[in-house]
């Protein structure tokens, strides 16, 4: 079993597969065949439907150390990197067939973004750092854009210092979810920050290392993602905005105030480089603002709360 798991993650390699993709399908496919070596399953054939649903029962039970189950989309993606392996097996011709090539995953539920930060509370998160000192400055400019690009962590922390472009206002990703390019726009005060960044930070930070990434360490070397979420976590902590989350609270912040802004649903699918407007979606549902007018306009209690406020001032 684990020669034909290490062939599928070469071909997915040569494939040109993302590496974080990589990584996680083999994570996961390891975790098979652990479960696989007490029943001395050593062939893809030898997985039968009985045994895959035995699989999906396990992950089920299994529980953290915190003794909370694994979430549905760790479930979803141990099962889903099974059900490529194996259709990526009937393909190669190691298999004629495979019970888990129809195994249905399970179900997502329709789930909103944790918190989202109101335009105010965005600000006073954003003028939590010192700016005065170099890593001050530096954070500043991660946060404003992160509040302006919506861009993912990893996003943020691949970004080359030729990725911005100051004179069109528009930041490149390169390779973002999917092995996907897209350019991005980008506010001018977080390009103005960015260019107070590049001035008086960054050659200080990177000294004489020679680095093409813009956001770097005190060593001169790229954020680790682990760091930059705790130093954005560590202001949005500060700032008392009795909200929790990290870099994607302002991802999730964004795209809910450009709804709110009147922005176009696709428009905003674009900007956060999503595949499946659906995925987009969950943020017309924290963006209320429209119903909340109808709610006011139509609601009778409301309307009779008008009645009364017009007889008072009369």
């Amino acid at each position: 079993m684990r020669v034909f798991v290490e062939e599928y993650l070469s071909w997915l390699r040569a494939t040109n597969h993302a590496v974080a993709t990589v990584r996680n399908q083999r994570s996961c496919l390891y975790r098979l065949l652990r479960w696989c070596a007490p029943f001395q399953i050593e062939h893809p054939a030898e997985l039968s439907r009985e045994r895959l649903e035995r699989f999906r029962l396990t992950l089920f039970e299994a529980r953290l150390r915190t003794g909370q189950p694994l979430a549905w989309g760790t479930q979803a993606e141990y099962l889903g990197s099974i059900k490529a392996f194996l259709g990526w097996a009937v393909s190669s011709g190691l298999l004629v067939s495979s019970a888990g090539v129809s195994m249905r995953l399970p179900k997502r539920p329709f789930q909103l973004p944790m918190s989202v930060l109101n335009s105010r509370e965005a600000e006073r998160v954003l003028r939590r750092p010192d700016s005065r000192s170099m890593l001050g400055l530096r954070d500043r400019a991660v946060l404003e854009v992160l509040y302006s690009t919506g861009l993912r962590r990893a996003e943020v922390a691949h970004l080359h210092v030729a990725d911005i472009d100051q004179v069109r206002g528009v930041v490149l990703v390169r390779a973002g979810k999917g092995q996907r390019d897209r350019v991005v726009p980008c506010g001018k005060r977080a390009l103005g920050w960015v260019r107070r960044y590049l001035k008086r930070s960054r050659p200080r930070l990177v000294g004489e290392v020679r680095s093409e990434f813009l956001f770097v360490s005190s060593h001169g070397t790229p954020m680790l993602l682990n760091r930059l979420s705790e130093r954005v976590r560590r202001y949005v902590e500060a700032a008392d905005v009795a909200k929790a989350g990290s870099c994607h609270l302002f991802r999730h912040s964004m795209a809910t105030l450009l709804l709110e802004g009147g922005a176009d649903v696709r428009d905003v699918q674009a900007i956060l480089g999503h595949t499946n407007l659906a995925t987009t979606a969950r943020y017309t549902h924290v963006s209320i603002v429209r119903l909340q007018a109808v709610h006011a306009r139509a609601h009778p209690a409301e309307q009779a709360r008008r009645v009364r406020r017009g007889v008072r001032q009369k």
